[in-house]
């Protein structure tokens, strides 16, 4: 059975709930809170007469109930804007829902008329009610701001065009006037200051300009100027370099308005200021500049390397073509900064790049990263042998000297390779990969390629569940000393002992110092480990002096990473002397080998270190004497007690070696500037006379001992020494 129809009030105004139910479908409240709110809003329906007033809109108009309003809204409108009116009506019906907006006047209770932004939106219904769409279908929702004041202000402006273009011109901007249809440009004298010309240089045309207008500018001005000539801006506003008189270019901010119109509603005249924005853009440039590039080298940074990286992808999977990554760090860059200074380290660096640049194509990007480390993306290389031999000559061209100032200086270069799209077709991926072989470089010796392969890869895993693995040995008891025998030559007795780190991991059994100590050092965790280390071999020292030899010494390893620790936190080195105290031992139980490269890098903190160690009785003992190319250079800067000839001198050493010669020149001045001297890797009873012959002080090695835990050392001790 059909539904009755709805029945309205025989006034023919529709009910109150269904003028509610319009309200609430666009998204307002209810008639009886909108009423009171203090806004100019009217609800229309298709012939535009009034259904709903705002009590603020009747106040306004003179009116009281919308019984007594006009029976068309037309009869608050200015005459001159009712075709407006009717033009914004079919917009707004058109416009489904979007506000349409237009100027339009309202007559004031007192008669005047005052001008109004109209913003006039069709109905929209949400209901599934056919009856409630068909009875609101053409219903407009009005609202009205008050701009009489600003149409009054503009109105005013256009009849005194001198007086607004002069106000303009006080700012420092320069005036246009463009006659648009007949072709005519006028500009103030500002304008033409602006660009170096004087009057009558430049015709009153806009061609004028426009030719001189960068051609990179052309089409975005143009465009931004067709957007305000359709309506689709309420002004022009455009930034553009303009050619000067001097050959120079300036940006300038230009900003313009359509103030007259012909019947057509196309543009008829049209003012405008140029702003010199130069020095802003300038400005810009710089940041961006800053943003993207090194400021010391010139070279494209980390970030903008990644742009260009990624771009390079794209072009690459798209050609299917290939390209490499390149990291390269500068070996012993470190020392010439620390020795020299930061003005030859950044002189280094400046050559650096320029050598890099000289090895690669000019499509390649050199990217600095930090520090003495660069990255070079080689676009398009045709295989990995290409790469491969681009990047043997970088570190060729790295290796030749560099002359800074009076100064000769020698780097050389570590590089690592990964290759698109063979190693990794992501940016992190090939950074990663770059980075692992990069590593393998320096470890074999640096100054050398590293090209990543799985391998590396599963290298790279292997280390990193190593590392973790370490942060648990110290807690579950992994970790261990082990004791090599120090023997006196002239007597073959032992005094001394080297401890060393051991570690038994659960599952992989023993694990090589050489490769658990860099994760210790590259973690951070050999400075907890040192610490183990030192408290284990100072209580061992004390039990051997006092039940084997009362003058018993132990050597320890101290690593950079712990000086330069003690050295920020301002020392382990002075909690190291007060454990001795409490233990009422002598620092002489101890000795601290340290490596040579620790005195190259050595700062002042490393320095004070140093001193603070022997201050409190520590010998100090330089291991691998001979491997570092500065040696002699840093011995006479610090406190020395032993020298440790490195094991590679000693492995083949024989009368009619050279080795031999090395090894006497060492111990020769090392007994002259007051040091003992202790000859690592002895195995064969001739090293061991050779050395003696050559009045070696100490010796350690096969030939004597491996290493072995505390109980059977001291067994030995006994045996020995007895």
């Amino acid at each position: 059975m059909k539904a009755p129809a709805k029945q309205k009030p025989a006034s023919g105004k529709p009910a109150a709930a269904l003028i509610d139910a319009a309200l609430t479908q666009m998204g307002w409240p209810p008639r009886a809170m909108l009423s009171r709110m203090p806004m100019l809003i009217a609800l229309l329906d298709g012939q535009l007469k009034p259904l709903f007033c705002t009590e603020a809109l009747l106040r306004y108009a003179g009116g009281s109930p919308v019984a007594d309003a006009p029976s068309s809204w037309q009869a608050w409108v200015h005459p001159d804007d009712l075709q407006a009116l009717a033009h914004a009506r079919e917009m707004a019906l058109a416009r489904n829902g979007r506000a349409f907006e237009h100027d339009v006047r309202l007559r004031a209770s007192d008669g005047s008329f005052r001008w109004h932004l109209s913003q006039l939106s069709r109905l929209v219904g949400a209901s599934s009610d056919s009856d409630f769409e068909a009875d609101t279908e053409d219903w407009l929702l009005a609202v009205y701001v008050d701009i009489d004041v600003r149409k009054q202000a503009e109105a005013s402006l256009k009849d005194s065009d001198d007086l607004w273009k002069l106000a303009l011109e006080s700012n420092g901007d320069g005036v246009w006037d463009w006659y648009v249809q007949t072709g005519v440009e006028l500009y103030s004298p500002r304008i033409l200051q602006i660009y170096g010309y004087a009057p009558g240089e430049i015709d009153p045309d806009p061609a004028e300009f426009d030719a001189r207008t960068h051609p990179d500018d052309l089409a975005q001005m143009r465009a931004d100027r067709d957007a305000h000539f359709s309506g689709l801006t309420a002004i022009y506003s455009n930034e553009h370099r303009v050619l000067c008189k001097d050959g120079s270019w300036k940006w300038v901010h230009s900003r313009g308005m359509v103030i007259s119109r012909d019947e057509q509603g196309r543009p008829l005249r049209m003012v405008g200021t140029h702003t010199d924005i130069t020095l802003r853009k300038q400005a810009e440039a710089l940041i961006w500049e800053q943003a993207h590039f090194d400021a010391l080298t010139g070279l494209p940074n980390r970030r903008s390397l990644r742009d260009r990286l990624a771009l390079s992808l794209q072009t690459a999977a798209h050609d299917h073509s290939q390209l490499a990554v390149l990291f390269i760090d500068l070996d012993h860059f470190k020392e010439v900064n620390d020795t020299l200074g930061h003005d030859m380290g950044d002189a280094l660096l400046i050559e650096a790049a320029r050598r890099i640049l000289a090895s690669v194509g000019r499509s390649d990007t050199v990217a600095r990263m930090g520090g003495d480390e660069f990255t070079v993306l080689l676009n398009s290389v045709a295989d990995a042998a290409q790469a491969e031999q681009i990047a043997q000559q970088i570190i060729a061209n790295l290796a030749a000297a560099f002359h800074l100032g009076s100064e000769r200086v020698f780097v050389s270069a570590s590089i690592g390779l990964s290759l698109y799209p063979h190693d990794g077709q992501r940016i992190e991926t090939l950074f990663k990969h770059a980075d692992q072989a990069l590593y393998v470089a320096k470890a074999a010796g640096r100054n050398r390629l590293g090209r990543f392969t799985p391998e590396l890869q599963e290298a790279a895993l292997t280390r990193m569940r190593l590392s973790n693995d370490l942060r648990e040995a110290l807690e579950q008891e992994q970790l261990f000393l082990e004791y090599q025998p120090i023997v006196d030559l002239d007597t073959g007795q032992i005094h001394k002992a080297e401890a060393l780190l051991r570690w038994n991991h659960p599952t992989l059994g023993r694990v090589s110092p050489a490769v658990f100590i860099p994760l210790a050092e590259s973690s951070g965790l050999i400075i907890e480990i040192g610490e183990w280390v030192f408290q284990q071999a100072a209580a061992q020292a004390k039990q051997w002096r006092e039940t084997v030899d009362p003058s018993f010494q132990i050597s320890i390893n101290k690593s950079p990473v712990q000086f330069r620790d003690d050295a920020a936190r301002n020392g382990s080195h002075r909690s190291w002397a007060q454990r001795l105290l409490t233990l009422n031992l002598d620092g002489s139980a101890l000795t601290i080998e340290i490596t040579e490269g620790l005195l190259l890098e050595a700062d002042q903190g490393v320095k004070q270190s140093l001193q603070t160690l022997r201050a409190a009785g520590f010998q100090i003992s330089l291991d691998d004497f001979g491997t570092g190319f500065s040696s002699l250079a840093y011995l006479h800067k610090f406190d020395i007690d032993l020298i440790k000839i490195d094991q590679r001198f000693v492995r083949e050493l024989r009368p009619d070696a050279k080795d031999l010669v090395l090894c006497k020149a060492i111990i020769t001045m090392a007994h002259a500037l007051g040091m003992k001297v202790i000859a690592e890797g002895v195995e064969t009873a001739e090293q061991r006379d050779l050395l003696q012959d050559s009045a070696c002080d100490f010796a350690q090695g096969y030939l004597f001992a491996r290493p072995m835990g505390a109980t059977a050392l001291e067994q030995l001790l006994v045996s020995v020494n007895a």
